[in-house]
């Protein structure tokens, strides 16, 4: 047989630590369990746990992210009716996730209090839950029953379900899945006041028009599991993870032309798994609930390396990074960097 190359060896032992680590979080959950004894399962030392994740917090939500992708949730086949149909379809796959033993093992268990006691991770967390509720408010927007505007919605209906999933971890018996889920279809039919365009859109000097390659490497439309679409007219939006909630703004004035969120961190040891968990389980109840062809024209793409920032010609990308670019026929024809940037390519002519 072959050696393995470094590369192959360091692929297969994050392979054996992920696995081991899984059993170790079910085993004793994520506070008890210890990075030593997750090596000794792994076969490996303490050090090669270290060398390919930064800290525990690090390896959980990397456990997480791993289990969310490989959802075995079933694929909607057909768009709902109304508003209130899709937001119960969406309840319902996020609700027959949760437990209804006090004794089932519950993987995710710690995720929300380590999200608490971790100040670094409140505003991450924050921006990535407001992606969600973007993207799910506007998936409800185009069914019949639906306000102009139907993010609020969402918000609520995310408030409503992370809440019973803490609650579910805490007192399992008490949570009743079916209640919930009705109780957020009734959303659909509450004026929450919401619109568009917000009171103070960000004011920013016009995108700068360019004529350039764009190199973009293969990347993975998270939300689909689809290749990117950058062959395709449509607006890139590079956003850290500080700076999500900027992308409705490229959605709202882009309008049928598709938008890729390219999300980039500061910490891709930490905050880049944080990021994969969340987006994942968005994507799972949200193929649970409408087609592919229901979604909103928005893509989601991973860039922990920086690689696409970096062909789009933003290299010092972090997580207060907001830049964007324009693609016509698979070249930058605009781009703009900084608060409203998203905005400002968008909106360009």
């Amino acid at each position: 047989m072959a050696r393995m190359t470094r590369a192959e060896m360091q692929e297969h032992n994050r392979r054996k630590v992920i696995t081991a680590a899984r059993a170790e979080f079910l085993a004793r959950g994520f506070r008890e369990a210890k990075i030593d004894d997750i090596a000794e399962r792994a076969e490996l030392t303490r050090g090669a746990v270290y060398s390919n994740f930064p800290s525990k917090r690090a390896l959980y939500f990397t456990v997480l992210a791993q289990d969310a992708t490989s959802s075995t949730l079933p694929q909607a086949t057909d768009v709902p009716g109304t508003a209130a149909d899709a937001l119960a379809a969406f309840a319902r796959a996020w609700t027959g996730r949760l437990p209804l033993s006090t004794d089932a093992p519950r993987l995710d268990a710690e995720l929300l209090p380590e999200i608490v006691v971790a100040r670094s991770l409140h505003e991450p967390f924050a921006q990535l839950t407001n992606l969600a509720a973007i993207t799910l408010g506007m998936t409800l927007e185009p069914l019949e029953d639906a306000r102009d505007r139907m993010v609020r919605t969402a918000e609520v209906a995310l408030t409503t379900l992370y809440g019973a999933t803490q609650l579910s971890t805490a007192a399992p018996i008490f949570t009743d899945p079916f209640a919930i889920t009705a109780s957020i279809a009734h959303l659909a039919r509450l004026d929450l006041g919401d619109g568009w365009p917000p009171p103070h859109l960000p004011l920013t000097a016009p995108a700068v028009h360019t004529d350039e390659p764009w190199p973009a490497p293969a990347a993975i439309d998270a939300l689909r599991g689809t290749p990117a679409p950058w062959q395709t007219d449509g607006i890139v939006a590079i956003l850290g993870l500080h700076r999500l909630a900027a992308v409705e703004e490229a959605l709202r004035a882009a309008g049928d032309r598709p938008v890729t969120l390219v999300l980039v961190t500061g910490d891709p040891g930490e905050l880049g798994p944080l990021a994969r968990l969340c987006v994942a389980d968005l994507a799972a109840c949200l193929r649970a609930t409408v087609p592919v062809a229901g979604l909103p024209p928005l893509h989601v793409v991973h860039d922990e390396t920086g690689a696409v920032a970096s062909a789009a010609g933003f290299p010092a990308s972090d997580d207060d990074t907001e830049a964007a670019v324009r693609l016509t026929d698979g070249r930058v024809t605009a781009r703009a960097a900084g608060y409203g940037a998203c905005h400002a390519v968008a909106s360009s002519s």
